[in-house]
């Protein structure tokens, strides 16, 4: 049996536009353009899509699971009305301090993807605008794909990119290139 396609996309800085008072409710999530469209192509390409997210506004108490589910669910609306969804949903709600291995840099959320999908993160494309994205990819061998949203272009500047990296202008172009490879 084939190995299903796979991508894991981070969130905020990739599908949505980044705070750096963190997302904290509905009304602060706005879509990056062309992202929505660019997950339902990945959709229609046959590709599982998911998404892996450190969320410490809840441990730092600037949000609460409700709040975060109404997120959450603004995005699957918004994706449902440009014909795309997301298959699944992992984040981390602890804090940098709390040093648990789910928050990235540490590759705990995506060995919790590989797990549920039964599927070897080896070569699957791991979308991220911020370092610690791109070193969780690499620690599980997945693909680290750098979009220049977000804090992208910051990343790019810092110039420590694992070995691997492809950089993108966008999640849209990104998109391109996996759907045309």
């Amino acid at each position: 049996m084939p190995t299903p396609k796979l991508v894991i996309l981070d969130r905020d800085g990739v599908i949505n536009y980044d705070s750096v008072n963190f997302i904290k409710s509905p009304e602060e999530w706005r879509p990056i353009p062309g992202s929505l469209e660019a997950i339902a192509r990945l959709n229609r390409a046959g590709y599982r899509v998911v998404v892996a997210t450190n969320q410490s506004g809840i441990g730092r108490g600037l949000l609460d699971m409700t709040t975060l589910n109404a997120v959450h669910e603004k995005m699957h609306r918004a994706l449902a009305a440009v014909g795309g969804h997301i298959d699944a949903l992992f984040f981390c709600p602890h804090t940098a301090e709390a040093r648990c291995p789910c928050r990235k840099p540490a590759p705990g959320l995506l060995l919790e993807i590989a797990q549920r999908y039964n599927v070897p993160l080896e070569g699957v494309p791991a979308v991220g605008d911020s370092l610690r994205d791109l070193e969780a990819a690499a620690a599980v061998d997945a693909l680290p794909l750098l979009v220049l949203t977000g804090k992208g272009e910051r990343t790019r500047l810092e110039g420590k990119l694992p070995p691997r990296t492809a950089v993108f202008p966008d999640l849209a172009a990104a998109v391109d290139a996996l759907v045309s490879s």
